[in-house]
Order: structure tokens, then sequence, then C-alpha cells
């Protein structure tokens, strides 16, 4: 986790573009990291580059296939509801994050989108690593920038 936290922090108030703070890392079977990613929606104008989509797409590119099995995806934020299903659709074998997202977190929180039976593949979750140093970037992002 703490290297998503270092994903996240990279991401300064009032530098660049405004992105929320949000950090990812995609560790390997073996534990390396594989991929990395931070929020990059304001930056590069694009809707789906969540923190977990970038890193999932870095991973995929160096592991040489988008099927993550055996892969742990580490990020500071629950995903929303786009980023369950990305999670999903790799087949990685575990979830970890940081702070729950009571208004749009689709791990547990509002949805719970990864372990609905119904569909073909539901990851481990591990939730509320080291929450309160993720939860206290992103309020001291948001208290800046109101």
């Amino acid at each position: 986790m703490r290297l998503a936290l270092a994903e996240a922090a990279s991401v300064q108030p009032g530098v660049g573009p405004g992105d929320v703070p949000v950090g990812c890392v995609v560790l390997g079977p073996d534990g390396a990291v594989v991929g990395r990613g931070r929020n990059e929606r304001e930056r590069g104008h694009d809707p789906t580059a969540h923190a977990e989509v970038v890193a999932l797409r870095a991973a995929g590119a160096a592991l040489g296939s988008w099927r993550l099995a055996g892969c742990t995806l580490v990020v500071t934020l629950e995903p929303c509801t786009m980023c369950a299903g990305a999670i999903v659709l790799a087949r990685l074998d575990r979830v970890v994050f940081g702070a729950r997202d009571p208004k749009s977190g689709a791990v547990g929180s509002l949805w719970d989108v990864v372990r609905d039976r119904r569909l073909n593949h539901r990851p481990e979750v591990v939730g509320g690593v080291l929450e309160e140093d993720c939860a206290a970037l992103l309020t001291a992002w948001f208290r800046f920038r109101r």
C-alpha cells in the first residue's frame, strides 16, 4: 500500500491539472510490481484514466496478457464500478484497498461488483489497509480544492 500511496502523493494540490490523488500498483504472482498508475483523467482528458485502469494497462503490457491471474491490485481508494468491472475482467486474484468510498465504492461500500455470484470471477478482497493514511491524502486534497 505504501507504493500505491507514493503514486497518489505524486499528484500534488495546486500542481498540474488537478487529478484526485489516487494511486495503484499491480503486483505479479511473485510480488514484484508489474504495473503502476495514478489518476490521469484531467491530464489526459480521459474519463477512463482511473489509477486502477492505468495500472492494469501497464501490468497487461508488462506481462504480455490481459489475463492477470495470480496478480494483486493495491489501490488507495475503494474501486468504482468501472474499475471493479475491469478487475473482474482481468481475472485478478486479489484486490487490496485503503480508504472506503461510501459515495461510489463498488467493492463493498455502495455496491459489491467483485463478489457478485452472477459473474464468472470473484477476487479476494482486503479493505481498509492503511485506511487513515489513504483517507488523509484525499481529505487534504479536497480541502485544498474547495
